[in-house]
């Protein structure tokens, strides 16, 4: 069914989704009885004017996934910002707000963003003013001008569907949708601009975003009369400086928001494992279930001119994972570093000017005001002056340690090799259009643009499968390391490994560029990894060095990551071992061959690779029939009582299957075990070490010397257990779950610390509700399983949180349903398999 929707109508669509309700299609999960009634057929369809300035067709398949078609560019953005306002309005425009840095004239000083996202959950006053200085008007400037006219066109009318949707809501439409925010006067029109400072902010994730506040607070002290410098503050390179307590940060979940499970799954599978003509991708990124980085999936389509599917962060008008007739692909957080401290003499008796190469230079001040509502209402302004040097934006480092702090004679300046990074998005859309693998990689290789993600990609007619971690990355060199890396640097190292921290005084310690750069102070695309297989390449967070354990790469520059070291997880571990034992045919699913549907039972099979490797070593030592002693539980130290009876939990773990599927009773036994078991040091844990030679099947087996603190690892474990209320032999879905419309939805899965493969990472603790996905969880985000079979595309995929934010929506948790039932949607593609889908129905839009 059809209907137009034009400029001063109310929209329809609503009425649509009420339908959506009752819809089943390839076991979609959406039964449970949704409380939504049916409304009559829509009149007929006429065509919108054909002089609209705007106009799309929105068909909705199962899910309520939007299959946009418009005849150009403007077109196509407009249905796509519709879309996307239709279904997660609130989430979008609170994020309008955190890149305009308006929160706290909205929504107050003290609060905090309502989700994590890829710069945490600051305070709304910091978000703010870090927004405001490294989003400013000349960046905005360069971003736009950097932009291909199709893309400018694509963000013009993203805009404009975005405004139309609010505009009606506004006029009253969509009655019942976005009741939390409708009629907050935060929900407004947008620019382009807007659009642009979104795609900006997603390139900073593995730089400027982690350090948020300290860019925020990063104020100039006042001048004083000169000093004499001392050995401390300069920057020449000599012993390191000995600074007290120095925070430790753990960079590979800094770099993407600090919680475990922000990260990634994917493995392209070529032909020699697949056993037919094409090749097959796994992509998953475990990633955000809520707020502005959460995932929106649709396909968009311009007959002969584009035709891409997959999913883009809230407010990206780019497909940025995902497939077309021709290509699939996925991502992974990189281990690269994307950034660099410079520590800057700073010239007599001005705090504000920096030497460099004997010379004075001046910082570029900002005097940026933010407007403050308070409790009562009233308006306030706050000012502050922030500074940018040529290297970027100043940054606070106190926090780290006193004597990191902006003095008269010493300060810090970070640079994001993604902040002077403008052709990510471009790149992105000239993979929306790619034909082939073939032209996949040359267009990866001619952008390097890919921000601070790996790639894994399949395409049509090719018999190997590409992994690659080619992208923005600083061009440091060793001789640099050596002689730029100042006394403090050398101190702030260990918290900060393969991080540059040069002496910013000296020219000699720019950032280097090569032949082939894309952009200055980069590696060139020739100097960066990859690798072609024809039976699989993965990546699973860890190194490049692992794409194929058959085949590791090593001789990268250090900071793309660490090869030949034991920095390999158990979630690694455990993805290379189920593509292995599949193309060995060695695991359960019987003959050879990695298929789609094997693939996809093999994905979401929760097996716990510790559990697998230690569980029989773990049970003689923990069950011995005795209770343990346990004075403090050795993750918390919190206190626990002098003796824990283990009894019960010891029969639960005997009996568990091992997993953590939706039905296995004791898995959260194991998992708190494992969580503490996990904190002994690795010499005094296992009886193999780490090898090199063997990084998947090392380190193993439990050292009995490691006795006691195993037995205090299990009690303090039990412990947690009967504190939770939750019984030793519960379910797996009792207690790991979404709640959708009142209702907890069962879960599966774990974290990737005990080597689960399937990822659902709460953030809740055991003992305070359970392993709940309702809060700022990680995990299993889209997930698409996609094949090449002669004549069209088969695609398989998940949106695990479901579509919409709107709890008054039908696709607020249709796609968690069927995705905790195991039902994978079969996404249609073609016209023909849209317009053949059960659920399908069409909006055209225009103005």
């Amino acid at each position: 069914m059809t209907h137009p929707i034009r400029r001063g109508a109310l929209p329809l669509s609503l009425l649509a989704l009420a339908t959506a309700a009752a819809l089943t299609a390839c076991g979609g999960g959406g039964g449970g009885g949704s409380g939504f009634a049916f409304f009559p057929t829509p009149t007929p369809p006429s065509n919108p004017p054909a002089d609209s300035t705007y106009k799309a067709e929105i068909r909705r398949t199962a899910m309520g996934v939007p299959h946009i078609k418009a005849d150009n560019w403007p077109g196509v953005g407009y249905g796509y910002g519709y879309a996307q306002a239709e279904d997660d309005l609130c989430t979008m425009a609170d994020s309008f707000l955190t890149y305009r840095g308006e929160r706290s004239q909205y929504l107050g000083a003290d609060a905090t963003l309502l989700a994590s996202s890829t710069i945490g959950m600051p305070k709304n006053i910091e978000s703010d003013f870090f927004h405001r200085h490294v989003i400013s008007g000349d960046v905005l400037k360069k971003m736009i001008d950097a932009q291909p006219d199709n893309l400018k066109k694509l963000v013009e009318g993203f805009a404009a569907g975005y405004n139309r949707y609010v505009r009606d809501l506004k006029a009253g439409g969509a009655g019942g949708a976005h009741e939390a925010c409708r009629n907050e006067a935060w929900v407004q029109p947008i620019g382009t601009d807007d659009i642009y400072r979104r795609m900006y902010a997603a390139n900073l994730a593995g730089g400027y975003s982690n350090f948020l506040a300290n860019i925020a607070a990063a104020t100039a002290p006042a001048p004083v009369a000169p000093t004499k410098v001392s050995a401390r503050s300069g920057t020449g390179r000599k012993a390191p400086v000995q600074l007290a307590a120095l925070r430790k940060l753990d960079l590979p979940e800094l770099q993407v928001g600090g919680h475990e499970g922000v990260g990634s799954n994917m493995i392209g599978f070529g032909t020699a494992a697949t056993g037919e003509a094409s090749p097959l991708l796994f992509g998953n990124p475990h990633w955000y279930w809520r707020g502005p980085d959460r995932f929106y999936q649709a396909q968009l389509t311009i007959p002969g001119e584009l035709d891409i599917s997959g999913t883009s962060f809230l407010g990206i008008p780019v497909i940025l994972i995902g497939f077309n007739d021709n290509i699939a692909w996925s991502h992974t957080v990189s281990t690269a570093r994307r950034f660099g401290f410079y520590q800057l003499k700073l010239a007599s008796g001005d705090p504000t000017s920096y030497m460099r190469d004997g010379a004075a230079v001046k910082m570029q001040a900002s005097d940026i005001t933010v407007k403050v509502k308070g409790a009562d209402g009233a308006m306030t302004q706050v000012t502050r002056t922030l500074y940018k040097s040529e290297y970027g934006p100043m940054v606070n480092l106190a926090p780290l340690n006193s004597g990191l702090a902006w003095s008269q004679t010493m300060a810090f300046a970070i640079r994001d090799i993604n902040g002077e990074n403008y052709r990510t998005f471009r790149n992105w859309l000239r993979w929306n259009q790619a034909k082939s693998l073939d032209d996949f990689i040359a267009i990866q290789r001619e952008e390097a643009a890919i921000p601070w993600v790996n790639t894994v990609a399949v395409g049509r007619g090719s018999a190997k499968a590409w992994y690659a971690d080619i992208g923005a990355v600083p061009n440091v060199s060793p001789a640099q390391v050596t002689d730029c890396t100042t006394p403090v640097g050398l101190s702030i190292q260990p918290s900060l490994p393969r991080v540059p921290i040069f002496d910013g005084s000296r020219s000699a310690c720019d950032w280097q560029t090569d032949a082939d750069s894309a952009q200055k102070g980069a590696i060139g695309a020739s100097r960066m990894p990859s690798l072609l297989r024809d039976d699989y390449v993965a990546n699973m967070n860890d190194s490049y060095w692992l794409a194929n354990p058959k085949a590791p790469m090593t001789g990268y520059p250090d900071i793309m990551g660490p090869a030949g070291t034991e920095a390999v997880s158990f979630r690694t571990r455990m993805g290379n071992v189920l593509a292995q034992s599949r193309i060995d045919g060695a695991d359960s699913y019987g003959a050879k061959g990695a298929t789609s549907d094997i693939v996809r039972r093999m994905v979401l099979n929760s097996r716990v690779l510790t559990a697998e490797l230690f569980r029989a070593e773990a049970l003689p030592i923990v069950c011995d029939g005795t209770p343990i002693a346990v004075s403090a539980d050795p993750a918390t130290g919190e206190s626990i009582g002098p003796s824990i009876d283990v009894s019960a939990a010891c029969v639960a773990l005997t009996a568990w299957d091992g997993t953590g599927v939706t039905g296995a009773k004791g898995a959260h036994l194991w998992d708190e075990f494992w969580n503490r078991a996990s904190r002994i040091p690795a010499a005094s844990l296992y009886n193999v070490p780490f090898d090199a030679a063997d990084p998947i099947n090392t380190p193993r087996q439990l050292k009995s010397s490691a006795g006691t603190q195993l037995r205090e690892a299990f009690g303090a474990a039990v412990a947690r257990v009967q504190a939770s209320g939750f019984a030793v032999d519960a379910a797996r879905g009792e207690y790991l779950f979404a709640t959708r419309g009142g209702k907890k939805i069962p879960l599966y899965g774990g974290c990737g610390g005990p080597g689960y493969f399937t990822i659902s990472c709460s953030e809740n603790r055991l003992d305070k509700g359970g392993y709940t996905m309702d809060g700022n969880p990680n995990g299993n985000s889209y997930m698409q399983v996609v094949r090449f079979p002669e004549g069209g595309v088969e695609a398989h995929t998940f949106l695990t949180f479901s579509l919409s934010d709107d709890p008054a929506s039908a696709h607020n948790g249709d796609y968690t349903r069927a995705y905790s039932e195991g039902k994978w949607l079969k996404v249609p593609f073609s016209e023909a398999e849209i317009k053949a889908d059960a659920g399908y129905r069409s909006t055209a839009i225009a103005e």
